[in-house]
């Protein structure tokens, strides 16, 4: 599993970088991370993920949990573990969406 070298919050442009272990670099808006929260705060106890639309997300702190994921902290929500494969999966979609959006 890749682990994250360094996690970069850019503030003026609310996005959030990492590059990971095996040199592939995640971007992410904090709109886009934020929406996809996987707290039981945002989506519930039904197993299923879905995007909840938050008006200016505002990332408060990163903080290491263990080996295994990141605590996203958002200033309206403060229990948003995001395991690295979790962040992986959301940086590969978020990548394919924007070349998506390049060839319309």
């Amino acid at each position: 599993m890749p682990k994250p070298t360094l996690v970069t919050p850019i503030d003026e442009d609310k996005q959030l970088r990492i590059l990971w272990d095996d040199d592939e670099l995640s971007e992410f808006s904090f709109a886009y991370l934020r929406g996809w929260c996987p707290c039981a705060m945002c989506q519930g106890h039904s197993g299923e993920r879905s995007f909840v639309s938050v008006d200016d997300p505002q990332l408060m702190d990163i903080r290491p949990v263990g080996n295994y994921a990141l605590n996203i902290v958002w200033k309206d929500c403060e229990n948003g573990i995001y395991t690295f494969d979790y962040l992986r999966e959301l940086g590969r979609a978020a990548e394919s969406r924007s070349q998506e959006s390049q060839h319309e």
